[in-house]
């Protein structure tokens, strides 16, 4: 199958091609009804458009009713009015998509107009650096990069360890005009001080005890293609005042030089630290920071995007089984359930490393809830002293702080209380085994207040019996 995406939003067409490659279909995108027509009468083999209404050379609607379109035609507009949807229906629309839209809705309308005949299975292999996620959050951000992927602005990536930095900075340099290029990535907290100089920068043979021939930097390297800094808040301060000169000109000096190079490199820079206080400190230059955040991009957490957990947690198992020629085991619900319960301090690379050892020490063809308790486990008892309850509290409190920067903080006691109640229901839930009268008693409440408890919070008791 072939797919139309006509649309002037870099960031919907970005996300309608995602989704649509992973449901297995060829894609074919325009920005303007002009170029959807050249793209028509290039491609006679398109089975389903999707077709914005506002467009810079006309409106969707009239294009739709000229009859040019033999095929599915889904219409998409922010303008989600009664009269807009029965005009489209009216014209021969096969459906009227809202923006924002659900891509549960997509993949539903694909598999409306998917040839019977057609094998679903027949998809493209998924790539190793997908980025997967279906919840709200995820989708603004990938709106956010697919308008700024084509340009050469400066992106600041924002998001705890293990989130996907790399990976979303890999995902740009893909998507932009430099892919053909060098991506040249850099952990500037990994590399010694004294060194992280002449690897940014390169030297010349003699600078410095050691330096027995000349070497490019990393910014040399990157020349023509895109330079990823990783945890730019750990960069010592002398080296921020170079960095910051080499943005504004352009220009490197190799360490014991005395002739500076003109670098064309478009910069990514990422960090899981909260810059703006570190600002504060003097710690960081606010110039250098303005300078690096023309467009901010934060990864959520995956504590905080608990619906992509079941899609994240299938796809590194079977990436785990296929890395290891071997088959992948089954993953059922209730583990799936509690791989989507737990916190993830380490976010997906945590996940990825439970998902590989379950693909490896799973004794059956199935992951249980027993395989994943175990497998969290042993992956929480690493000789460290236990963290207390008051600990945890305090540790995941102050980082909700953190999260939310300067804003201000309201309705502090009710957010807690809506967070911490829901775990604690469903583990004495669990302990319990669903006895309602049981649960009271551990709780120290009465029952008709844990009814109105698991209904509020939408926990089936039939579920732990």
């Amino acid at each position: 199958m072939k797919a139309l995406i006509v649309d002037d939003d870099d960031g919907i067409r970005w996300i309608l091609d995602k989704v649509l490659h992973e449901e297995g279909l060829e894609v074919v995108q325009a920005g303007a009804i002009a170029e959807a027509k050249a793209a028509l009468s290039d491609h006679d083999d398109i089975n389903i458009v999707f077709l914005d209404v506002y467009l810079p050379d006309g409106n969707g609607m009239d294009f739709l009713a000229s009859g040019v379109m033999q095929m599915p035609v889904i219409m998409l507009t922010a303008e989600t009015t009664f009269g807009h949807a029965a005009e489209a229906y009216r014209i021969g629309a096969m459906e009227y998509l809202p923006k924002p839209f659900d891509l549960d809705e997509v993949r539903q309308l694909v598999q409306r107009v998917r040839p019977v005949e057609e094998p679903v299975a027949a998809k493209p292999e998924m790539k190793k650096d997908l980025i997967i996620g279906r919840s709200q959050a995820m989708q603004d951000m990938f709106r956010t990069l697919g308008r700024v992927a084509i340009s050469d602005l400066t992106v600041m990536i924002t998001g705890e360890s293990g989130t996907g930095k790399e990976m979303v900075a890999r995902t740009l340099h893909e998507r932009s005009q430099r892919s053909g290029k060098a991506f040249v990535a850099i952990n500037t907290a990994a590399i010694p001080a004294d060194l992280l100089e002449s690897e940014l920068f390169g030297h010349e043979k003699g600078a410095f005890t050691g330096a027995d021939k000349t070497r490019e930097g990393r910014f040399e390297q990157a020349d023509g293609g895109t330079l990823f800094l990783d945890e730019i808040g750990d960069m010592p301060a002398a080296l921020q005042a170079k960095l910051l000169r080499v943005l504004e000109e352009g220009r490197v000096q190799r360490v014991g030089g005395s002739h500076s190079k003109v670098v064309n490199v478009r910069l990514l820079a990422a960090t899981h630290q909260h810059l703006l206080e570190k600002i504060v400190k003097g710690e960081f230059r606010e110039d250098l920071y303005y300078r690096l955040n023309v467009i901010p991009v934060h990864i959520p957490p995956l504590r905080d995007r608990r619906d992509d957990i079941p899609e994240l947690a299938h796809y590194l198992l079977d990436q785990s089984a296929k890395e290891l020629s071997m088959d992948a085991p089954i993953l059922l619900d209730d583990a799936v359930d509690l791989l989507s319960r737990h916190d993830w301090p380490g976010n997906v690379r945590e996940l990825k490393n439970v998902m590989r050892r379950l693909a490896v020490l799973t004794p059956g063809a199935s992951i249980t809830l027993t395989d994943v308790a175990l497998a969290l486990g042993n992956d929480n008892n690493s000789g460290q002293q236990e963290e207390t309850l008051g600990q945890a509290l305090t540790r995941c409190t102050r980082n909700y702080l953190h999260q939310l920067g300067y804003a201000k903080a309201t309705n502090l006691h009710q957010y807690m209380l809506e967070q911490v109640e829901p775990p604690l229901l469903v583990l004495a839930m669990e302990r319990c085994h669903g006895n309602q009268i049981k649960v009271a008693e551990m709780l120290g409440l009465n029952r008709n207040t844990v009814r109105k408890l698991l209904r509020k919070y939408e926990i089936d008791p039939q579920y732990f019996r």
